[in-house]
């Protein structure tokens, strides 16, 4: 099925769904979930540029997963530099990390981190992600839910 942008119609997948859901399943593997941003992404590209969404995901897998650094560091470290920037990823990071094993002090010590470069919106960005992560996972019970 196309999707209709403005009344044209986006062409049929050029990725079969079996490839679009294993690009997929390594946000599921790492967040917990595909965030809309990347499903947008990938199923827009998976019709208009498969070859471009596939150099794009390379990229993305090696950056993620340097070998020098296990994920829970690298996730961290994200969390901190998006939190930097007050970007709204910055609770993908965060929550990775978490599912990665970060414990809430390591986590705050990345906010205060960001604290000092960033000042005050950076920490309250920062103190906001992590309630609502422990909101989450009190409610769901888990490391593994998808946000509210």
């Amino acid at each position: 099925m196309s999707h209709s942008q403005g009344g044209e119609q986006l062409p049929e997948l050029k990725l079969s769904q079996e490839q679009l859901a294993e690009l997929r399943q390594r946000y599921t593997e790492l967040i917990g979930f595909v965030p809309p941003r990347v499903q947008a992404r990938t199923d827009l590209l998976a019709r208009l540029d498969p070859d471009f969404l596939l150099l794009q995901e390379e990229i993305r897998r090696r950056a993620m997963y340097p070998p020098c650094f296990d994920t829970k560091t690298a996730q961290l470290m994200l969390f901190g530099m998006l939190l930097v920037l007050l970007s709204d990823a910055a609770h993908l990071h965060a929550r990775a990390a978490r599912r990665a094993g970060a414990t809430w002090e390591e986590l705050n010590a990345v906010v205060n981190l960001a604290f000092l470069f960033r000042g005050l919106p950076a920490g309250n960005l920062g103190a906001q992600i992590l309630q609502q992560l422990v909101a989450d996972e009190d409610q769901h019970g888990s490391k593994e839910s998808e946000p509210r």
